[in-house]
């Protein structure tokens, strides 16, 4: 029997080489932005941020920036932000850069218009799950390939007092309007290029080996956003400058945060987000490259043909057993340079294993709940113990 499922991904995508410079032609939500952006300083020295508020003010929107958001957001600085936004009058919430910005801007869209702490309406850990009926309408700018976030109601922001790294999501944070310019991700680092491209990786990965709330349409981003991200991350890490390897990345991004709108993801980011939430500095995407191949070894007997149709996709050839994928990701981490990501060189201990397991309950069930299978607290720590140097 075919499974039910349910589509609704409200937000208008413009994807495209030289997009941003058309920002003040499409439809915005408002008179008056807010900008949210990094502390650090690619966004203004690579003109992306001028380019915005020009379009901005081409557009007839006025705009404020807040420029303090880390690569690990944190819930300091959605207080603040939203403190900023309601000061000045903000009428929208617009992220450009990388997820921590889009999340962000996400979070402050919350929580200006509904009031309170973001706390009060996550889920997990000291969350109070409130319901969210409202939020300040968001436009999404990505500068990496990575998230997907521009095309899904999902964030993740840390409470840096609780230790607390948690996604959260609601209909009313899906971005109304999303640009993706695959021009404005070539000055992208190469680690951070590798580091991003396999967290989009996973989320097509983790999404469709979601025993939960994996579906045929799902299934369909899924699989493309494999083959897209296998074949083109490479050439990406190869040479940064290649517009067309680039635009391909940022595709198979999007279709991953697709992904991420009709199915979700998994223990695998649940486990890391334990990992970051101790230890910040170790960015997302490397934190899952580290745990992924003893991850993903836990189910390969659970979801076999699933393995198989995910190796299909990665080597273009035919698979014959399910580590035919544990071989082929292998690979993939290999041409890209990060197949050595030594845990250790981020401060963790062993001695950390513990609170990582129990955190990782505590922050993620839901996303442990669409495992192929029931991880018990002797599994998640084994991962943790197998993906350690």
């Amino acid at each position: 029997m075919m499974k039910n499922f349910r589509l609704s991904i409200p937000t208008r995508l413009v994807f495209g080489i030289g997009e941003l410079k058309r920002l003040a032609k499409q439809p915005l939500p408002g008179k008056k932005a807010l900008i949210v952006i990094s502390a650090g300083t690619s966004m203004k020295n690579f003109g992306y941020l001028d380019t915005v508020i020009a379009q901005l003010k081409e557009a007839g929107v006025e705009s404020v920036v807040f420029d303090k958001i880390k690569p690990n957001p944190c819930k300091a600085h959605v207080a603040e932000g939203a403190e900023l936004c309601k000061a000045e009058g903000c009428d929208f919430v617009l992220g450009l850069g990388g997820g921590s910005s889009i999340d962000t801007a996400k979070a402050i869209a919350v929580v200006v218009a509904m009031g309170g702490d973001l706390w009060d309406y996550v889920s997990g850990g000291h969350g109070k799950s409130q319901p969210v009926t409202k939020a300040l309408p968001i436009v999404a700018i990505p500068t990496t390939a990575g998230t997907g976030t521009e095309i899904d109601p999902w964030g993740v922001i840390t409470d840096e007092d609780l230790n607390e790294k948690i996604g959260f999501g609601f209909p009313q944070t899906f971005p109304v309007l999303s640009i993706v310019d695959p021009e404005t991700m070539v000055s992208i680092p190469v680690k951070l290029t590798a580091y991003q491209g396999f967290d989009a990786f996973f989320h097509a990965a983790e999404g469709y080996i979601n025993s939960k709330n994996a579906s045929p349409i799902s299934d369909l981003y899924a699989l493309e956003a494999i083959r897209l991200l296998a074949k083109y991350l490479p050439k990406v890490v190869a040479d940064g400058k290649d517009v067309h390897a680039r635009a391909k990345v940022a595709w198979g991004s999007t279709l991953a945060g697709m992904v991420e709108s009709t199915s979700g993801c998994t223990g695998e980011h649940a486990l890391e987000h334990a990992l970051s939430a101790f230890y910040p500095k170790l960015p997302h995407g490397a934190g899952l490259i580290a745990i992924s191949k003893a991850y993903y070894k836990t189910f390969k007997n659970d979801c076999m043909k699933r393995y198989m149709k995910m190796a299909e996709k990665m080597t273009q050839q035919k698979a014959a057993r399910p580590s035919d994928f544990l071989d082929a990701l292998a690979t993939m981490q290999r041409l890209c340079g990060v197949d050595n990501i030594k845990l250790s060189d981020y401060g963790i201990t062993p001695a950390d294993f513990d609170r990582f397991v129990d955190n990782a309950i505590d922050t993620g069930a839901g996303m442990l709940d669409g495992d192929p299978r029931f991880l018990t607290k002797e599994d998640i720590y084994k991962i943790y113990q197998d993906s350690y140097k």
